[in-house]
């Protein structure tokens, strides 16, 4: 019940009550930005949501303004990641514009994150076509398992573990666990999976 009807509703007044709450902080980041260095203040990538539809999400933009091809795993230390940016990323602020994807209904506040075309099709698995079975999140299960210190496979076995007990109370424990990574770091929570 709470899947198939409350969840959206939870998503809505959850996100819009984000939104305006933090619009402060959002006004500041994107001045910021626009001081910082060149370019957008946002930034849209074709990202997959469910049943593995592609959507453009929304973050601050934290990097020079080049174009690129190669996706990779950027870090803090990654030269091209502005001084606004790293500051962004380290606080998570520059996730925070994706409230307005879940609003819009292409995502949900807790869900896997989404992923690129070029991943699914790289490391396509039934834990990771189980991912697409629920909307994508701003946050997840693996986010507050290690984030980027996950493999892609360690991070799809936890969207599928994710995907098959979706309970509000699962919901509300990533949430809160989320402020947790964002003032205690991602690293002190990673906790690898034992995959057989």
């Amino acid at each position: 019940m709470y899947h198939t009807v409350f969840k959206r509703l939870f998503d809505l007044i959850f996100s819009t009550l984000v939104l305006l709450a933090i619009s402060p902080i959002l006004l500041v980041a994107m001045l910021w930005i626009k001081l910082d260095t060149p370019g957008p203040v946002f930034f849209l990538q074709e990202r997959l949501g469910l049943n593995g539809n592609i959507f453009k999400v929304i973050k601050f933009r934290t990097m020079t303004h080049k174009p690129r091809e190669v996706h990779h795993q950027v870090f803090q230390n990654d030269p091209e990641v502005t001084r606004s940016g790293s500051f962004l990323r380290k606080t998570k602020i520059d996730e925070l514009p994706q409230f307005i994807n879940v609003v819009f209904g292409d995502m949900s506040v807790v869900g896997p994150r989404p992923c690129l075309p070029v991943v699914r099709s790289k490391y396509r698995s039934v834990d990771s076509e189980k991912r697409f079975t629920v909307k994508p999140g701003v946050t997840s299960l693996a986010g507050v398992k290690g984030s980027i210190y996950l493999t892609w496979v360690e991070k799809f076995y936890y969207d599928r573990i994710y995907a098959e007990n979706i309970k509000f109370t699962n919901d509300l424990k990533i949430i809160f666990k989320t402020v947790l990574v964002v003032f205690l770091g991602e690293k002190r929570f990673l906790e690898k999976p034992k995959l057989d």
